[in-house]
């Protein structure tokens, strides 16, 4: 479907919004190489200086497709953004539109001059309804949004849209106000709020608030998209809780040339998101509502209570943590652990029964883990990710450093016929050395050689694999987890004696919401290790 957008001919009628999974450039450069139903590629928006955003929760659930976030604008600020951008490779057909924010005037004409010359257009975000001085607080104001439009466009000579928020008691005002800046066209809507989720009796986002999003803002976003269209004589990209052609072209009847799709792609693995695509473009020339069906309206983010029950240090920085229950997980997925007040991270089961933990101190949540006293409350969700399923005459192959156990020790157990190979700087080090060997061959590398092979793990891989014959590496499936120079330096040998096919590597990127959305966990080609692993196949 040739679309036509503030000067270019686009390969597709849809964007994904600001923010959600196109927050990476190697997301960014995937949806241009692969998905062309997305005419327009909306980044995450970029401000002057780096900023971290909010700690997790950032991302809640309050009925299937309803949601509420409080990422707090996170991103590495305009100059490591022009360097990111800047390697992206655009397809003629296809329209970057690069949102920025700032606190003043002169914030966002800065940050719209760096980035302006790797962006096919600049979209203001005077929108945000929960990071305090940014966002709504200046969009609410047409005086304001305005002067922010002409100072923009006075400094560019790309499209400028600004992003409209819905916390308006006139959304046309707004719309009249840009466009009497200059604004080449306009997005509506961000999402509405803030509003307020809990579990348990505490609030949910680390925030306290956040901005509303999914399939009950639809009537709120036709709405305003009506309204502003109606008003004024420039192009619109229109958003919130579309999921479905229906949806889609309601917002075109409204006055949309664009559809924002961006809530319904919750807990879609990147091929899932290729498919949702052409089936919601199909669906939109044939009348059909397939598109509709794909979206996981099954997705549970709600949290269960569990108790800590030991809390037992392996050395300085690692202990492990045992807990009340058996929670159900498969080999390979993950949970978010979640103590109100201090946070959420996700972490692969060391066990499942009972419920335990390995934990290494590398920040402020992990720290506070280390001595976490028995009978702490804390909650968990999940599990996320998808399961392994090697085949069922493989040999598995597990190797693993730091926390990296976690993630294979459950493989090897559940599925049999496997070698764990472990590595660590000293034996001080190692840890759940009996269990391991109950279940599967266990290789042990140390630093110092305190216990085991002197050396790291990988010259022991290397070593094993030396040693079998052709008939046998063909049946090998590799499961690597740990820092990242460790399972690179694993996936090198492998791919000496077996193909990548057999490779499947997870690597502890960033990862904060846990159901592909805010795109933190994005690998380099692409693929997020919270919906696309945490083991991923080798490419």
């Amino acid at each position: 479907m040739k679309t036509e957008f503030l000067g270019k001919t686009l390969s597709g009628p849809f964007t994904i919004p600001s923010g959600i999974v196109t927050t990476a450039t190697s997301i960014i450069q995937y949806v241009f190489d692969h998905i062309p139903e997305v005419g327009v590629v909306t980044t995450k928006s970029i401000g002057l200086e780096p900023r971290d955003g909010n700690r997790e929760p950032v991302f809640s659930q309050y009925a299937p497709g309803c949601f509420v976030n409080a990422v707090g604008l996170t991103n590495p600020g305009a100059q490591k953004s022009l360097e990111l951008l800047g390697k992206l490779d655009i397809p003629e057909d296809r329209f970057l539109l690069t949102s920025i924010f700032g606190g003043s005037v002169e914030e966002f004409v800065a940050v719209a001059k760096i980035l302006a010359p790797v962006s096919d257009g600049l979209e203001l975000n005077l929108s945000c309804p929960h990071a305090k001085g940014y966002g709504m607080a200046m969009g609410q104001d047409p005086d304001m949004v305005r002067e922010i439009v002409s100072a923009v466009k006075a400094v560019v000579d790309i499209p400028v849209s600004p992003k409209l928020t819905p916390n308006t008691p006139d959304i046309a005002v707004i719309a009249r106000a840009a466009e009497a800046g200059g604004a080449d066209g306009f997005c509506a809507i961000n999402t509405v709020g803030p509003g307020y989720t809990s579990a348990h009796g505490h609030p949910v986002l680390s925030n306290g608030e956040g901005g509303i999003s999914g399939k009950g803002m639809l009537p709120v976003g036709l709405k305003c998209v009506r309204q502003a269209a109606q008003a004024v004589d420039i192009p619109v990209i229109g958003c919130g809780g579309a999921s479905s052609a229906a949806d889609a072209r309601a917002y075109m009847d409204a006055g949309a040339s664009v559809v924002g799709i961006g809530s319904a792609l919750v807990g879609l693995t990147t091929d899932e998101i290729a498919d949702y695509f052409t089936a919601l473009e199909s669906d939109m020339e044939g009348g059909a509502e397939v598109a509709e069906s794909r979206i996981r309206y099954d997705i549970d983010m709600q949290f269960r209570p569990i108790t800590l029950v030991n809390n037992t240090r392996v050395c300085e920085d690692i202990a492990l943590l045992s807990f009340d229950r058996k929670i159900n997980i498969q080999a390979g997925e993950f949970i978010f652990l979640w103590i109100p007040g201090l946070g959420e991270k996700p972490f692969s089961a060391l066990s499942d029964d009972p419920f335990t933990l390995v934990v290494i101190d590398v920040g402020e949540f992990t720290h506070a883990l280390m001595d976490l006293p028995a009978g702490t409350e804390a909650y968990v969700r999940g599990p996320h990710g998808i399961p392994v399923q090697p085949g069922e005459d493989a040999t598995i192959m597990a190797v693993a450093g730091g926390t990296g156990l976690a993630a294979v020790y459950q493989v090897a157990r559940d599925f049999g016929n496997a070698e764990v190979f472990l590595g660590a700087r000293n034996a001080d080090r190692l840890y759940y050395l009996d269990e391991c060997r109950e279940i599967a061959q266990v290789h042990v590398a140390t630093d110092d050689g305190s216990e085991g092979y002197r050396g790291v793990v990988t010259e022991l891989l290397r070593e094993r694999l030396q040693g079998m014959s052709a008939q046998e590496l063909e049946k090998l499936v590799f499961y690597n987890c740990g820092p990242g120079p460790m399972v690179h330096a694993a996936e090198k040998v492998q791919r000496e004696f077996c193909s990548a096919k057999q490779i499947f590597s997870a690597i502890d990127y960033l990862t904060k919401c846990g159901v592909g959305i805010c795109g933190a966990c994005a690998s380099p080609d692409g693929r997020r290790l919270c919906v696309d692993g945490p083991f991923l196949e080798a490419i």
